[in-house]
């Protein structure tokens, strides 16, 4: 699979030709965090982030961070609060959280090289997390409703049957599924390699046996056809032979749940907080969860602890619901046995509200 140039980053305002401005600074800070080996997809959001701040200070005649003070930050501070959308709605406190954080590391940075005396964000109080439960979460019946609403006899349905098959079956990120080779799927063992995932971790998961049959089918009869040559290696790919964008996942998911009908909003988070949801409530440990998710840590569970993949996937095809029976040369050995304990509610909840703050940014990365 060919590798992906990095993505254009926000545009710093101010002049770049003055070394010790917002633009030649904030670029020596991006350079930093890549040599640290920051995520791409950090990198964006912070420039970003940067790029918002530094156009508040530039509307104010500041134009470089040795003339930054607390007061000024707090300032800015106050100015997302009172900001509003286009609808005017008030901005998140979580979308708040996440625009002052790289505010705060770049200051960090710019202390520690010596470009300024003091830091004049070490500080500042953060917006306080509210702890949410998902906006909607789909039953066994919904998710089947939308699923049929991909139709197999068409290149596009069965691709996109597929797709929503394996969000439903792994609970995997839109960025995660985006990024999937081909050789990610092991059908003979019946697991999903996550390469690379949110905090540049790989882990390998469970997928269910429907989902690999709706793989297997749209690998044999649709992906030859749209793959160009030479095959990027990409496993879902567009009708014009490229890999999806997350914003255009986001789009086909969103509207296949719209078109079912069910006075339910959601994309492809919703299948992550519905994987999770139904699992739990089937009697899945709280840890086999977490590690489906890619959750390393969740502050009111007992510390992460790694499951073998035999146990995860004995688990995964007692408590999900969209089960197939495996047959031939599929057929597995005895799996290990697992001991499952009804999650807590605190534990169970805590998961889910995991769930809806990513959803919330992935709904920022989106607008942005």
């Amino acid at each position: 699979m060919a590798a992906k140039a990095p993505p254009k980053l926000a545009t710093i305002p101010g002049d770049p030709s003055d070394v010790r401005g917002f633009p030649a600074l904030c670029a020596g800070f991006i350079d930093w965090m890549r040599v640290q080996n920051y995520s791409e997809r950090t990198v964006e959001g912070r420039a970003l982030a940067l790029a918002f701040f530094a156009a508040f200070l530039l509307e104010r005649g500041i134009s470089r961070p040795q003339e930054v003070t607390r007061p000024i930050i707090e300032r800015y501070q106050r100015h997302l609060y009172h900001a509003r959308k286009k609808d005017g709605q008030p901005l998140s406190f979580r979308y708040q959280h996440g625009r002052l954080i790289p505010v705060r590391a770049l200051f960090k940075w710019l202390s520690r090289q010596r470009h300024i005396l003091a830091n004049p964000a070490s500080e500042i109080d953060l917006p306080k997390l509210e702890r949410r439960l998902p906006r909607h979460v789909l039953t066994i019946s919904e998710v089947e409703q939308v699923l049929a609403g991909a139709d197999p006899a068409s290149t596009h349905g069965l691709r996109d049957r597929a797709i929503l098959e394996v969000l439903y079956s792994t609970g995997i990120r839109r960025t995660e599924l985006v990024n999937l080779a081909v050789y990610d799927i092991d059908a003979e063992r019946g697991t999903l390699m996550v390469r690379q995932g949110k905090g540049k971790k790989d882990r390998m998961i469970p997928v269910g046996d429907r989902a690999l049959a709706w793989l297997d089918k749209y690998l044999i009869e649709v992906r030859p056809t749209l793959a160009p040559a030479p095959d990027p290696g990409v496993l879902f790919l567009t009708v014009q032979g490229e890999a999806f964008t997350p914003n255009r996942l986001t789009q086909l998911a969103r509207d296949y749940v719209a078109r079912a009908n069910l006075g339910k909003a959601g994309a492809c988070h919703l299948f992550r907080h519905t994987m999770a949801t139904l699992m739990l409530e089937n009697g899945a440990d709280i840890r086999f969860i977490q590690q489906m998710l890619g959750h390393a840590d969740l502050s009111t569970t007992e510390i992460y602890t790694q499951v073998s993949i035999r146990a995860l996937k004995e688990v995964h095809a007692r408590t999900h619901p969209a089960k197939l029976e495996r047959t031939g040369s599929r057929a597995a050995g005895p799996a290990a046995p697992a001991v499952v304990a009804a999650p807590s509610a605190s534990s169970a909840a805590d998961v889910l509200a995991a769930l809806d703050d990513e959803a919330d940014e992935e709904d920022h990365e989106g607008a942005g």
